[in-house]
């Protein structure tokens, strides 16, 4: 015989298994290895120059890995000095960008990689005559994602 309390059980759990598959269908789906092909990503632009888009994504060990191109007018910043808890990578594809590391503005030109560390504060800016491109690729290890929207 089933009692109250076996339908109650029985509606908590469909109740729970529902929730997690809503949960789980609005997760974005882990990045697999992949090809991205830079005539194919669209240049949106932007007040201050472009910006290519790559991909923003979840991988097998990081809650969120991140890849876009920016390119500056001269003279150009895409944003104000600012701080952040993920760390990125900067990669300067052409032109000459002022970065702001460790309190200090360095000056570099192609080829260059700026590390901004997690919490510091930092900027980068075209201080040459013509365009400057440079690849931007941010992470967020594991709970940095949770941790974010609590702040």
């Amino acid at each position: 015989m089933i009692t109250r309390r076996d339908m109650f059980v029985a509606l908590i759990a469909v109740s729970a298994t529902l929730c997690a598959g809503v949960f789980a269908a609005s997760q974005t789906p882990v990045m697999q290895s992949s090809i991205f092909d830079w005539n194919s990503i669209a240049a949106r632009q932007t007040k201050v120059g472009a910006v290519r888009q790559f991909f923003q994504s979840p991988t097998a060990t990081l809650d969120e890995l991140e890849c876009h191109v920016t390119t500056l007018n001269p003279g150009e910043s895409p944003h104000a000095p600012h701080k952040h808890p993920d760390e990125e990578l900067i990669i300067v594809k052409e032109g000459t960008v002022e970065s702001l590391v460790n309190g200090e503005q360095k000056r570099v030109g192609p080829g260059s990689v700026i590390f901004q560390a997690s919490n510091q504060m930092h900027s980068i800016r075209n201080v040459g005559a013509g365009p400057a491109t440079y690849h931007v690729i941010k992470w967020n290890s594991p709970g940095m994602l949770k941790n974010k929207t609590k702040q």
